[in-house]
């Protein structure tokens, strides 16, 4: 059995108080569940990172070329950008490439909260495949790909403007 290793470091300080209150603010903002998932996702830039600047050092352009095309396969980067482009990436430029927040930001569901519900519930489906992990990294080419097999949940507001006789049933 392989033995599987964090993908992930925690940060060495663990009560920095301007960390914590940027990480509460990510947390509501994309509706994740818990910070593991921030630090999952610096840990995916800052490897790259990494990348473009020993690439840089060594002036490999055919690497860098690879390199840029594999994050514009992400959809974080254009074709044509070059070493900076990597290195000025942001975990929100990340963050907004997650399947939960795509479904949110199309408009699919009323939350962000709601989006991680019908993914781990097993609703979305991506090229006919069902994807039950809110954190997975949608390519630019599966984006018009996403499917939700659930019928659109009406607010409570909405419920209560429609005219008695359609609804709910007693």
């Amino acid at each position: 059995m392989i033995r599987q290793r964090k993908k992930y470091k925690s940060p060495v300080k663990a009560w920095d108080k301007g960390r914590i209150e940027r990480e509460r603010v990510i947390v509501k903002d994309f509706g994740m569940k818990k910070k593991r998932d921030i630090w999952r996702a610096e840990n995916f830039l800052r490897k790259y990172r990494r990348i473009a600047r020993k690439l840089a050092a060594k002036k490999d352009k055919d690497q860098e070329k690879v390199l840029v095309k594999k994050l514009a396969g992400l959809g974080l980067l254009n074709e044509n950008a070059g070493l900076d482009g990597v290195l000025s990436l942001t975990l929100e430029n990340l963050l907004e490439r997650r399947l939960q927040t795509i479904i949110f930001r199309k408009g699919f569901t009323n939350s962000s909260k709601q989006a991680r519900q019908f993914i781990t519930h097993g609703h979305v489906k991506i090229n006919g495949k069902k994807v039950v992990y809110p954190s997975y990294l949608v390519l630019k080419d599966e984006e018009e790909k996403i499917e939700i097999d659930v019928q659109p949940v009406r607010s409570a507001k909405a419920a209560a403007e429609l005219p008695k006789g359609e609804g709910k049933t007693s």
